[in-house]
């Protein structure tokens, strides 16, 4: 049996109100990612490999779902639960930028074009620098983190820009292996926005893009990843942009493909984990009426803004 797919793993089971963290479960488990590739050529979830320890299950990411249906091989007698379901979104990049453009509707690209030289009229000037050597991505990281630490990413997401010294030493390496892609917008000489994306097998990594909450409202996450888009087109060297797991309106604009997926939660069925899987699911159930009901009231855009800047 071929477990090479697996890995340890400890998942954090957050329970959501909104885009508020209010508790938060560890739990171990066997994980397994779906890489873009084997969503694009089909390939089948490998057998579950034997628990170890106090492994509860396994967590299975990036799950393709043909036609909406689920597609998990039998797991034995184990807690099924949808942790949630998604497009996997990715931009093909095996045509050129002019190419690319020309997905986007003519209003659209009127937009994006607004929004940059809006963005440069407001900061005295368009500042958009790349990184990729190893003293470039060191000197990225610098840059970056205090606009993290103040991002609503990080302050409300949990899924900021890492600090750890083992993360970043890492990505040094990386970038030595010509493995690493990262830039950054400015505003009057100060980083406002960031971008990181590892690279694996000619394929970009959306990692981590963040901007401080102060010029959310001169769209520095679409003018970072547009003009990010028209260097990395420029190489000529990558075939794919994944956006990775989850899905959002930034992902959905920018893709050129979209794939429906899953996020696989297996676990024991002891009295323990059917209390988890029962909270989790009541509560994301209560947090999705109430989104609903401001949608409908015209108001879910206005609150999450608020929250952003303010919490």
């Amino acid at each position: 049996m071929n477990t090479s797919y697996w890995h340890p793993y400890q998942y954090d089971l957050k329970f959501h109100l909104g885009e508020f963290t209010v508790a938060c479960t560890p739990i171990n488990v066997q994980r397994r990612v779906y890489t873009l590739e084997e969503i694009r050529d089909h390939i089948d979830i490998p057998e579950f490999p034997p628990l170890t320890g106090d492994q509860q299950g396994y967590l299975l990411a990036n799950v393709p779902t043909p036609e909406g249906k689920p597609n998990l091989p039998d797991s034995g007698q184990y807690l099924q639960y949808c942790l949630k379901s998604y497009q996997r979104c990715y931009i093909d990049m095996t045509s050129n930028f002019d190419q690319y453009k020309a997905k986007f509707s003519g209003k659209s690209r009127s937009g994006i074009n607004r929004k940059i030289r809006k963005f440069g009229e407001e900061t005295q000037g368009l500042d958009f620098r790349s990184y990729r050597t190893p003293e470039e991505i060191k000197h990225f990281f610098e840059l970056a983190q205090p606009v993290s630490a103040a991002s609503y990413q990080e302050r409300l997401l949990d899924c900021g820009l890492p600090r750890s010294p083992d993360y970043i030493s890492a990505a040094v390496a990386a970038a030595g292996r010509d493995e690493v892609r990262a830039f950054l917008l400015f505003a009057n000489g100060n980083p406002v926005s960031y971008l990181y994306c590892p690279v694996e097998n000619k394929v970009l990594n959306y990692a981590y893009l963040g901007y401080l909450p102060d010029f959310s409202k001169f769209s520095p996450g679409t003018v970072l990843q547009w003009l990010a888009m028209e260097q990395l087109f420029a190489e000529e060297k990558f075939t794919a942009f994944d956006f990775t797991e989850g899905d959002s309106d930034h992902k959905r604009f920018f893709s050129t493909h979209q794939t429906p997926c899953n996020l696989w939660l297996l676990l024991k069925p002891t009295m323990k984990n059917q209390i988890f899987v029962a909270s989790h699911r009541s509560i994301g159930r209560s947090t999705n009426l109430i989104i609903q009901l401001l949608d409908k009231l015209s108001l879910k855009q206005k609150i999450k803004l608020w929250i952003r800047r303010t919490v």
